[in-house]
């Protein structure tokens, strides 16, 4: 039995990692190394901070509670449970006038900027308004619209008024967008423009819940529509009694955000993430990442519906009190190194389509340079590449040729890129190729890796400047647990997580939160990994993507795909296929322009294709060339790629035997891409099934 002891004379008993109940101390005092503490009264009104009665560690109902999973090391960490109110309200206390969001630039040029007074302050406004258009408990608010201020404070407000925040994808079609709101049953729906209103407009008949929409970033038309100054003034208006009193009620052990999956393969699925998950993702991230500064400055501009934008954007900044600086809606398509020019971020964390284009770009200074310059900047990178090398394997000795190369090369390269004060460079949410990987190692930009999902409220293995390999993607978060489930022979199982960042299920779908998180915590990821002697995870495949052929060989495409896409650079995307097949074959997709304002991919290929292409002897230009007169050389230089990567599998049934070339690349638009840029096999292998078939024939 182990004793956790709180403020305010309560003293909780766990029993086997189970809270039991709570007693009083002798006490009134903090004990320990706990700071933040939570309170459970029988009334249930001590609240935001208290921990509600539950009966199961699993819940399926948006009012539904759970059980906090305490484990020993919890006893050494900030581990007392703290709600999301709770702890915006301890940051804007403890700093009140540092600055927290910076919002983008608006049409005179000017960044409006909040402290985390104004934060706070503006939520509870929010809140008040949210409250009195009728949210209920456990009823949610659906936002639609990129990373803005207003976002924050909507879904922040939905939280404070005891509802649950739901981000939803702008790329939603109007009947995604009809089933999340209806699965959470929405109360309220926040839009940022007349796009997306236009959405909500076709569905809100079929909403039985919906009592209010609003948008914030243009001026509605539509009389039934609520503008964002309605709503600031109808929240300024009303006194602060209720939504006090609604705060009284909240328990970190509820739902307080729901995530929706992608959903490739059916409906998508509400994760349910509890204040307790979420806050306690977010406190050991920036400790494990030794982030205890408070001029710590982010940009936001990855989408708020995913969890790693949620948990790093607005958790972990708010856990630091950090300033995010909001990057503007054509971020992904060119203009975010002007805010990264503008913030000059300490913290970066960037999608492998923001790597490879900073690598692209770097890549093509590189060519246009003289023969002098070139020299120096090869030999500036070799020592890049020798210090990094030599530093993940231990040795941290910085000799005095990185040194001069980081002063001569490497710090221009950073003040160009908006890097130069940058101290954690982060990739995640889809795998990054070895090579990009090691190019910005090279100029001195190395690359930690996380691992995590949003099942796991975001990030549950991070590298550190410390500790990272090429290919891993980091150490166990500490208090949280990696395991390996039915590992083979070569110590590769399924990846198994645990800790108090598990979700509590998913809402109103008792059978699949069964099939992924098991009775005694353990949250079955799906994914394939292996860990290494010094404790560092390397995902290496998924169970449902592996390909198993018809001579019953196991085959992770992933490994192979990467092998191909490593041999020839013009290739933007691979996909492997062979599943119940004889032998393998694989679909490929030239790098090519895409469309600024749809983000579609174009015909025409990238200017560094182009001239890949001319150096082949090749005279097409466009991807419909390549296809059209099944060009000879193009297809001819993927084959020697394709027969290089062959030598480098195992056996033989992992070769592959034949390809074709897609007539356009992979994009969300398109379909192929969902919105955190994750491939749809099964949506490309529909697009492209009498293509594919022509291979097997």
């Amino acid at each position: 039995m182990v004793i956790l002891l709180f403020k305010d004379n309560m003293t909780a008993v766990q029993t086997n990692g189970e809270i039991k109940g709570f007693a009083l101390n002798d006490k009134q005092e903090p004990i320990g190394q706990h700071t933040n503490h939570a309170r459970c009264t029988e009334t249930g009104l001590d609240g935001p901070d208290q921990i509600l009665p539950a009966d199961d560690y699993v819940a399926t109902k948006s009012n539904d509670r759970v059980r906090i999973r305490f484990n020993d090391n919890s006893l050494n960490s900030e581990a007392a449970p703290l709600s999301v109110p709770g702890l915006l309200k301890r940051t804007a206390t403890m700093r009140p006038n540092g600055i927290a969001l910076v919002a983008r630039l608006n049409a005179q040029g000017e960044r409006k900027t909040y402290t985390y007074s104004e934060y706070e302050h503006n939520v509870r406004i929010v809140a008040k308004a949210f409250l009195k258009l009728g949210l209920e408990r456990h009823h949610s608010v659906c936002i639609l619209g990129f990373n803005s201020p207003e976002w924050f404070f909507s879904d922040l407000a939905a939280i404070y008024a005891g509802g649950i925040a739901v981000g939803v994808y702008t790329t939603n079609t109007p009947d995604a967008c009809r089933y999340c709101a209806e699965n959470s049953k929405a109360n309220i729906i926040v839009v940022e423009d007349a796009k997306q209103l236009e959405k909500i407009l076709q569905i809100r008949n079929n909403l039985p819940d919906l009592k209010a929409i609003i948008m914030y970033g243009e001026t509605p038309e539509h009389k039934d529509v609520l503008s964002w100054d309605d709503v600031m003034q109808m929240g300024e208006a009303e006194s602060d009694d209720k939504l006090n009193e609604v705060l009284k009620k909240i328990g970190v052990n509820e739902c307080c955000t729901l995530v929706y999956t992608s959903g490739t393969v059916g409906n998508p699925k509400g994760v349910m993430l509890s204040h307790d998950n979420l806050v306690q993702d977010a406190q050991i991230i920036t400790k494990f990442l030794k982030l205890g500064r408070t001029d710590h400055i982010l940009i936001g501009y990855l989408p708020l519906s995913h969890v790693a934008a949620q948990i790093i954007d607005i958790y972990c900044c708010m856990t630091i009190g950090a300033t995010l600086y909001f990057a503007d809606r054509n971020a992904l398509k060119g203009t975010l190194v002007d805010t990264m020019l503008a913030a000059r971020p300490t913290v970066f964390v960037g999608v492998p389509r923001v790597w490879e284009k900073i690598c692209e770009k770097m890549q093509a200074v590189a060519r246009s340079n003289g023969l002098i310059k070139t020299w120096i900047a090869s030999w500036a990178k070799a020592q890049g590449l020798y210090y990094y090398t030599n530093k993940m394997n231990g040795n941290d000795f910085k000799h005095w040729s990185y040194l001069f190369a980081r002063w001569l090369i490497f710090s221009k390269i950073r003040i160009a890129l908006g890097l130069d004060r940058c101290e954690v460079c982060i990739t995640a949410a889809a795998p990054l190729s070895v090579e990009v990987k090691q190019y910005l190692m090279s100029l001195d930009i190395p690359l930690l890796d996380a691992y995590g999902m949003s099942e796991c409220s975001g990030a549950h293995t991070l590298c550190t400047n410390e500790h990272f390999r090429l290919g891993s993607v980091g150490l166990t978060l500490p208090e949280f647990e990696t395991k390996l489930n039915e590992s083979d022979s070569e110590g590769e199982g399924e990846i198994c997580i645990r800790g108090r960042h598990v979700f509590m299920g998913y809402l109103n779908e008792s059978e699949k939160t069964v099939d992924i998180l098991k009775p005694d915590g353990w949250l079955h990821t799906g994914d394939i990994g292996k860990l290494d002697s010094d404790g560092l995870l390397y995902v290496t495949g998924r169970i449902k993507e592996l390909i198993i052929t018809a001579g019953g060989e196991n085959i992770p495409p992933v490994h192979i795909e990467q092998l191909v896409l490593a041999e020839l650079s013009v290739l933007s995307n691979v996909m492997l296929i062979g599943d119940k097949r004889r032998y393998l074959t694989m679909v490929v997709t030239l790098k090519s322009d895409m469309n600024a304002d749809t983000g579609e991919p174009e015909d025409t290929v990238t200017s560094d294709t182009l001239k890949w292409m001319k150096s082949i002897g090749s005279q097409s230009k466009t991807i419909s060339d390549v296809i059209n007169t099944r060009d000879p050389l193009v297809y001819d230089e993927i084959d020697k790629a394709i027969k290089r990567a062959n030598n480098k599998v195992i056996s033989n049934a992992q070769k592959i035997q034949k390809f074709q070339i897609l007539p356009h690349d992979f994009s969300v638009p398109t379909g192929e891409l969902g919105p955190t840029l994750k491939l749809k096999r099964n949506v490309v292998y529909t697009m492209y099934e009498s293509l594919i078939e022509e291979m097997y024939k």
